[in-house]
């Protein structure tokens, strides 16, 4: 069978699971006894290891079979969670997610995991033979035994041996108010991949509840080393009809038996609480249980019967009120939105230049309609900060260990949503934050005391809307910017300081190949950090912006816009040529008047609000011929701290504009951000205010 269809589900799950796995195992190390997350890290583990067996992708069932081993015995209470263990487990995620990505991208690249795999092995280590043999007898006896009480007494409701471990905790589940099911599916005799359609199953049911025993096993399972039945015992709060409707949905089973069992039937059956079993024997079926987590379910028993059907149907069926959509085509319709919205200002140009009243009231319709459209569009591309901040606590860990210093992640905000582009670009100057303020900024623990500070390093990871833009901040309480050494650095590259104030002098890390560190790292001193940071904001029609305060902390600030699709703009006239400049870098529009315009250092300045403002003269700077005009007007334009007047010839009035790229030919073009196309077919360029001021 062609699993090709199935590639896109195995990705994104997959992707989605080593993260879960990620998350987990940080979670675990701070929380070495938190035997919920244990079982959670081994169920998610399993469900990988299925996935790849399944695809056929053998090596990476492999090393997730070998992870699993390490896993169990720390389930089994043989190995304790140290550093050291869990940096492996941290090196086997990341080649499972290279591996990943090359499955993503085509690369046929075999990836070696010998190595990992031999460290797995040797954490795991050999199992005693004798132990093997001791459980594979008990487990038979407690077999036989489970066997003839069943002869005994002539009922056939559980066709699965169960052993007393697991009839103490069938029994404990169902005093909760669980159901236990037996279970008995037969899938047809045409099915090709019959551990795909287990794997479904399993999927299927483990959503609402737990499987706690299975026949045949959950290896012989994935080898597809049974024939067409499966049989299975399951704890949930569902009842026998949903159980059944679940099954139901999934295509090549042929039949379905689903039989409750309930605690009567059990204790006249395997004698549940009546064994009399040894004191040792009671303290290990204790020790067992202790353990072994409760059943999971998404949907808890309800206190009214009556009700607890009716409510557990309706979210069953919220749970098929989502699909998943390729991100082409998601980009195709933003596309076609766009133009939409080009055609519509034509329209509306149309309408105004020949007086169509009729039309008018039209076009206002249409107009509503078209941004709606335009907002739900963009509504659906944004996604939230938490996709990129959710590799920065495994990255803050390993520095952790890598630096030898005691540090904290702390992110607020994550919910904060930007649009995909953004989202895509945004991590790397971020990655660069981060690091720069673990290894710059965050001390070691003995000056930290020194310093009567924590010794254990905060850095803050801090997202929220303002208006139309998304602000991150990157905090740290570490020694903060020396602006003397900056001052040092500076004057040996040749820059002078000597007129500088000390908040430009500290922004002069931004500058390409400048960095403060005497000693280059892996992860710092190469001075190839901060102007990669400043350069892909800029790009993203962003700023960056530094604060610090020696022996406390520095803070970046990132300030984005929320799109980078559909801006509104305010359309200038400079000579012959229409311009558009984006609304969000626009402080305010004041009229041109030659007198208050001053020089200073050979240059055209303007009093504004008590500030120095420069002058820039748009149609000097891009070559273009002056308008004789009789009212100028002068566009205040912000970017982070920094504040110019834009001399512009007229004024044609706002509107909301498509921004297309450039194309390569005329890629090198700093002043633009891009081009429009207006109503009347126009192509018009957008300045890029980051540039001219």
């Amino acid at each position: 069978m062609d699993t090709s269809q199935y590639l896109s589900i195995f990705l994104e799950e997959s992707m989605d699971n080593l993260q879960t796995l990620n998350e987990a195992l940080l979670q675990l190390e701070q929380e070495p006894e938190n035997v919920d997350k244990l079982n959670e890290i081994f169920r998610v583990a399993h469900t990988i290891k299925g996935m790849a067996a399944t695809m056929g992708y053998n090596t990476m069932a492999a090393l997730t079979h070998k992870m699993e081993d390490v896993l169990s015995e720390f389930r089994d209470g043989e190995l304790k969670v140290t550093q050291e263990v869990v940096t492996i487990l941290f090196k086997c995620l990341d080649t499972l997610e290279q591996m990943v990505d090359n499955i993503q991208n085509g690369e046929e690249e075999e990836i070696p995991v010998d190595d990992i795999i031999t460290k797995l092995e040797s954490i795991a280590g050999m199992v005693n033979s004798n132990k093997n043999e001791e459980k594979a007898q008990n487990l038979e006896d407690s077999n036989d035994k489970n066997s003839e009480e069943n002869d005994n007494d002539g009922s056939s409701d559980a066709k699965i041996a169960l052993n007393e471990y697991d009839l103490n905790v069938m029994k404990q589940a169902i005093e909760k108010g669980y159901n236990a099911f037996y279970i008995d599916i037969n899938l047809s005799k045409a099915t090709l991949l019959k551990s795909a359609r287990a794997f479904l199953i399993f999927k299927s049911l483990e959503e609402w509840g737990e499987i706690t025993k299975s026949v045949p096993g959950t290896e012989d399972l994935e080898a597809e080393n049974f024939e067409f039945e499966i049989q299975l015992v399951y704890l949930t709060s569902k009842d026998e009809k949903d159980v059944t409707e679940i099954l139901k949905e999934i295509s090549e089973v042929e039949s379905i038996n689903v039989e409750q069992l309930t605690l009567d039937k059990l204790k006249a059956r395997y004698k549940v609480g009546e064994e009399k079993a040894s004191d040792d024997k009671k303290d290990k079926v204790e020790e067992s249980n202790k353990s072994k987590p409760e059943p999971v379910s998404k949907a808890k028993p309800s206190a009214k019967p009556a009700a607890k059907k009716n409510s557990q149907t309706q979210s069953h069926k919220k749970v098929h009120q989502s699909v998943r959509v390729d991100l082409e085509k998601l980009d195709r319709f933003l596309n076609m939105v766009s133009e939409l919205v080009i055609n519509r200002t034509r329209l509306e140009q149309i309408s105004q230049s020949y007086k169509l009243v009729e039309l008018n009231e039209t076009l206002e319709q249409v107009a509503r309609t078209t941004n709606d459209l335009q907002d739900l569009v963009m509504k659906i591309r944004m996604l939230p900060l938490d996709t990129v901040f959710n590799r920065f606590p495994r990255m803050i860990r390993d520095l952790s260990v890598e630096l030898d210093k005691e540090m904290e992640l702390i992110i607020e905000g994550q919910d904060t949503e930007l649009d995909r582009t953004v989202i895509d670009e945004i991590g790397e100057p971020l990655i660069h934050l981060i690091r720069n303020a673990a290894d710059h900024g965050i001390e070691s623990k003995e000056d930290r005391l020194k310093a009567g500070k924590d010794p254990v390093g905060k850095v803050r990871l801090i997202a929220y809307q303002e208006g139309t833009k998304a602000v991150i901040k990157v905090q740290d309480d570490g020694y903060g910017i020396d602006v003397e050494k900056v001052r040092e650095k500076a004057e040996e590259r040749g820059i002078s300081t000597e007129n500088l104030t000390e908040e430009q002098i500290t922004n002069l890390i931004f500058d390409q190949g400048f960095s403060t560190n005497d000693k280059v790292t892996d992860i710092s001193g190469r001075g190839v950090g901060m102007d990669v940071v400043k350069t892909k904001i800029q790009s993203l029609g962003g700023t960056v912006d530094m604060t610090t305060e020696k022996g406390k902390g520095s803070t970046f600030t990132i300030k984005l816009p929320l799109t980078l699709q559909i801006i509104t703009a305010l359309l200038v006239k400079v000579g012959e040529e229409n311009l558009a400049i984006s609304l969000n870098a626009i402080d305010s529009v004041i009229d041109y008047k030659e007198a208050e315009i001053k020089k200073t250092n050979n240059k055209e300045v303007i009093i504004y609000r008590g500030k120095v403002l420069p002058i820039v003269r748009i149609n000097e700077k891009l070559g273009l011929e002056k308008a004789n005009s009789d009212k100028v007007y002068i566009v205040i334009v912000k970017v982070g701290d920094k504040m110019a007047g834009l001399l512009v010839d007229s004024l044609i009035g706002q509107q909301d504009i498509v921004i297309k790229p450039l194309g390569k030919t005329l890629k090198g073009l700093k002043e633009y951000i891009g081009a429009t196309i207006l109503g009347d077919g126009l192509v018009t360029l957008i300045l890029d205010v980051a540039s001219l001021v």
